[in-house]
C-alpha cells in the first residue's frame, strides 16, 4: 500500500448536482481508499460505485481512476485537478508542481501517459520507449529534423490517433518521436493550439476550441 501524503482531489460536477470532492489517501492494488466530501475515509474496490453516476475504474500502487457518467480521471501522486464534467466545453485545471511545472496524466491512442505542458514544444512530443509501450510503429513516420534545448535533433514525425487529458480529447494529433534525452511526453502546441489556455497562479485551465 502507498499512503499519499499530499492529498490528491478530484472536484467532480455530474450535470447540475452540487460538486464532490473525492480525495485518495491510500491505494492497494485494486483498491483505493477514499475520503469523500470531508468524509471518513472509506476503502473502495475497483467497480465500486463511489457516488451517484461515479465508480472506481482502476486502482494500482500508484494511481486511482474514477469515471463520472462515462467520463474517467486519473488521480496520481502529488497532482491536484479540479475537472468538471458539464454541458459546457470540455476542460481541465492543473496545478503546478514544485518546480511551477504543470503535468497532466492523459492518455495516447488509448494508452496511459504523463505530459509536460510545453508551450516552447511545436508538436507533442513521445521518446521512442514510450512510442512503442503504446504500440506506436514510428519508424514508418517522415523522418525530419528540429531544434531542441541540446541542439539540432533528428526525429520522427507522426499522426497520433487521439491525445486525452481531463475531459478533452482530441484526435489526429501531429507529434514527433526522440529517439533520445527525452524524460517526459511533451504536451505541445499541436493539442494546445486547440485550446484557450487560462493561468490563474499556481493552475491552468485548458478548455477544448475544437
Amino acid at each position: 500500500m502507498r499512503i499519499i501524503p499530499l492529498m490528491t482531489c478530484l472536484l467532480l460536477l455530474a450535470g447540475t448536482a452540487d460538486a464532490a470532492d473525492i480525495g485518495v489517501v491510500g491505494l492497494f492494488p485494486g483498491k483505493a481508499v477514499l475520503v469523500i466530501d470531508d468524509a471518513a475515509p472509506k476503502t473502495y474496490a475497483i467497480g465500486n460505485t463511489i457516488a451517484e453516476g461515479t465508480r472506481l475504474v482502476a486502482s494500482d500502487g500508484n494511481s486511482a481512476t474514477v469515471e463520472v457518467n462515462g467520463k474517467r480521471q486519473t488521480l496520481v501522486i502529488g497532482q491536484h485537478a479540479n475537472h468538471t464534467i458539464s454541458t459546457g466545453p470540455a476542460s481541465v485545471t492543473l496545478q503546478a508542481d514544485s518546480r511551477g511545472h504543470f503535468l497532466a496524466q492523459g492518455q495516447i491512442n488509448g494508452g496511459t501517459m504523463r505530459m509536460l505542458v510545453d508551450t516552447g514544444a511545436s508538436m507533442v512530443a513521445l521518446s521512442a520507449s514510450d512510442a512503442l509501450r503504446l504500440g506506436i510503429d514510428y519508424k514508418n513516420g517522415q523522418r525530419i529534423t528540429v531544434n531542441t534545448a541540446n541542439g539540432v535533433a533528428a526525429v520522427y514525425r507522426i499522426k497520433l490517433d487521439s491525445v486525452k487529458v481531463g475531459d478533452i480529447e482530441l484526435r489526429q494529433i501531429d507529434a514527433v518521436i526522440h529517439e533520445t534525452g527525452l524524460p517526459y511526453a511533451l504536451l505541445g502546441m499541436s493539442f494546445l493550439n486547440r485550446t484557450d489556455m487560462r493561468r490563474d497562479g499556481e493552475q491552468m485551465t485548458l478548455t477544448r476550441r475544437f
